[in-house]
């Protein structure tokens, strides 16, 4: 699985005109499935999701991550995102072979929230395999691209 993870100041993610998903200061998640994915691998991005350090600690240093901030108001909007695998090398129209057809991607898309959620981490969701937009306010900005391969 991968997921490009974005540190903001806000995000919300709307289907035909009605927003479905949000999230305040916290993290924007384009989440990913592989092919070749299980459950396993969901386990293991959301357990890094939530252990990433990239919140400033007291000293501006980036130190903290959500299981830090636990008691603050931190939250996640993760968004399904089969694209996060379209690989370019060799052509300009990218090839979306290794993304997880539809209803693997929804399963495990599924349980990595399912996961969160049991970490005790506040996440909300746009919906699977729609037309979404997304808006978000990067906070700083911050970028980090998670990969975890699949066993």
């Amino acid at each position: 699985m991968r997921a490009i993870v974005q540190r903001v100041s806000a995000a919300t993610v709307q289907v035909d005109g009605r927003e479905v998903g949000r999230c305040g200061r916290g993290l924007m998640l384009l989440v990913g499935v592989h092919k070749n994915d299980t459950s396993a691998e969901a386990k293991k991005l959301a357990a890094k999701v939530a252990v990433l350090r990239i919140f400033n600690d007291l000293e501006g240093k980036m130190n903290l991550s959500l299981n830090d901030l636990r008691s603050d108001d931190y939250d996640v909007l993760a968004v399904s995102n089969f694209t996060v695998y379209g690989d370019a090398k060799k052509q300009n129209r990218p090839s979306f072979m290794s993304s997880a057809g539809f209803d693997l991607g929804k399963e495990l898309f599924d349980e990595f929230v399912f996961e969160l959620r049991n970490l005790g981490i506040p996440t909300q969701t746009g919906i699977f395999g729609a037309d979404m937009q997304v808006s978000l306010i990067n906070d700083g900005p911050v970028t980090v691209i998670l990969d975890v391969d699949a066993a």
